[in-house]
């Protein structure tokens, strides 16, 4: 089995929903660098998560009905 092991500067964790999404981000330290609820909108997170973009990981929680918020945020 393998196992993914790189490390990265940031990890972002996003609590997806239909209209707004908590956002957090940290760095490799454990640091809070991001910490915000916003709205579920794809440009809106690309602008957010604009500093940290070279070297981040992302993983989405979410449970949803329509399947256009995932899209919204992972067609990045």
């Amino acid at each position: 089995m393998r196992f993914y092991t790189k490390q990265h500067k940031f990890y972002c964790g996003i609590d997806l929903h239909t209209k707004k999404m908590y956002v957090c981000i940290l760095d490799s330290a454990g640091e809070i660098r991001l910490h915000e609820n916003m709205k579920t909108d794809r440009d809106f997170f690309l602008r957010a998560i604009e500093p940290f973009r070279k070297d981040i990981v992302v993983a989405v929680e979410c449970i949803l009905r329509r399947r256009t918020s995932l899209h919204l945020v992972l067609d990045c």
